[in-house]
């Protein structure tokens, strides 16, 4: 729709991920009065800093630090709570849907599309039952609070066989969230053990099952094997090259034979691009994630831009290799993409030529618990405390907002000098049985 002068372009950003919220944030900062007006539109009304939610969930950081409201970060955007249901492209509308459930539609004359990934889930009996996954702050709330509520039904049992399956812990997927997720909640959980008269440190059993041949693939292979290394050393047990077949009434059964129960299942093996992507008119990949220029605009369109886990953003420093590459979706690539994404959008409306992202992989940072991490950065190797400092570095100098850097930088220095909070508030998981108990009398 050509709008007049007086009328600014309107700018809808779908997704108020790293890729939403640092293009807003961007584009807020760069727009001039009255050039044009930005809406985002997320489920949630928080930006969620995924790589911290492993710390968030073995209590290094207070959850409410690891997310930034969109409202008080985009004080000139407009934000609607509200999830995108599809996209018609062609008409310049978006239909979406309120927490209430009615729908309506959006219109708009520049598209961001910023949907992200989802859990990407396999057709394992019992794995929607029993699974817990691990991509919003809710999941690592409930994740810690559930471990913490198993060890405190464990040391009011005597049943020897109830103990084992409650002390059970399995992660499945053996990237950077399972492996941190793991390390932290491992080492919360040997840490609380002194709290409790009736289990020690060797009654509980972690397991990670991998069905890749190696872990982080995101780091070279010797760190990958250092990484198992450590973990077997801690006494938590690695299957590589293994399929989960089954978790069927929380009984785990492996593709190598391996059968045990286990009361919880971590499953953080893999995502998928957003499937709204497939209910649009915007053009995909066989993977389903949209076809992207370097610059960043959906192929073939001027007023439609896309980054981040749902776009396949040529890799500009692959592709003289391999003209397929596209650029990993990690949160390293979405920020970087998202910085970009801002100018090349307040370029393009003042008619000059958006620039093409490139970026040349720095590398990448593991925690594997306390003190305990493992990185390979500017092709150098780093392990035990110095990679896990390295990784606190890197992620508090990438959190957004001021305000969030200085709240989980003090969480950190008040955890160092009175240690963690190993407590289970396994109420929150189901706040209103108590009431309901109370009621029938």
């Amino acid at each position: 729709m050509a709008h007049g002068k007086s009328e600014p372009t309107r700018i809808l950003i779908l997704g108020g991920g790293y890729v939403g919220l640092y293009t807003a944030l961007g584009l807020q900062r760069k727009l001039r009065s009255g050039e044009a007006s930005v809406t985002v539109v997320d489920p949630q009304p928080h930006m969620t800093y995924q790589p911290f939610l492993p710390e968030a969930a073995a209590g290094a950081i207070e959850p409410r630090h690891v997310v930034v409201p969109l409202r008080r970060a985009l004080k000139r955007c407009h934000v609607i709570t509200a999830r995108a249901r599809s996209i018609e492209h062609a008409r310049k509308v978006v239909t979406i849907e309120a927490p209430d459930g009615h729908t309506e539609e959006l219109g708009y004359d520049v598209l961001v599309v910023a949907l992200g990934s989802v859990a990407r889930l396999l057709p394992i009996p019992g794995l929607v039952e029993h699974g817990i996954s691990f991509k919003t702050i809710g999941e690592a709330i409930y994740l810690r609070n559930h471990v913490m509520s198993k060890l405190d039904e464990a040391d009011s049992t005597l049943d020897p066989e109830l103990r084992k399956r409650l002390l059970t812990f399995t992660f499945v997927g053996g990237g950077f969230a399972g492996i941190e997720a793991l390390g932290e909640l491992e080492d919360m959980a040997r840490f609380a053990t002194q709290y409790y008269k009736n289990i020690s440190p060797e009654d509980l059993r972690f397991v990670m099952v991998e069905a890749a041949g190696r872990v982080l693939p995101e780091v070279r292979e010797s760190l990958g094997v250092y990484t198992v290394m450590q973990l077997e050393k801690r006494g938590i047990e690695v299957y590589l090259s293994t399929l989960a077949k089954s978790f069927e009434n929380g009984h785990v059964v492996l593709s190598d034979g391996t059968e045990f129960d286990s009361d919880t299942i971590v499953w953080t093996a893999g995502v998928k691009s957003n499937p709204v992507l497939a209910a649009s008119d915007l053009p995909l990949t066989k993977q389903g994630r949209l076809r992207a220029t370097a610059a960043m605009r959906v192929e073939g369109l001027s007023d439609a831009w896309t980054a981040g886990d749902c776009a396949a953003v040529p890799d500009l420093s692959r592709t003289e290799d391999d003209p397929t590459a596209i650029c990993a979706p990690n949160a390293q690539n979405a920020v970087r993409q998202a910085r970009l994404l801002a100018r090349n959008i307040v370029t393009a409306l003042r008619g000059a030529e958006p620039k093409d992202y490139f970026h040349k992989n720095i590398g990448s940072v593991a925690s594997l618990g306390l003190h305990k991490g493992v990185g390979d950065v500017f092709n150098i190797k780093a392990k035990g405390f110095l990679a896990w400092a390295m990784h606190r570095a890197y992620h508090v100098k990438a959190m957004p907002t001021f305000n969030r850097k200085v709240r989980i930088t003090l969480d950190w220095l008040t955890g160092g000098l009175f240690r963690r909070e190993v407590i289970s508030m396994g109420q929150i998981n189901d706040p209103k049985a108590e009431f309901a108990r109370v009621s029938k009398g």
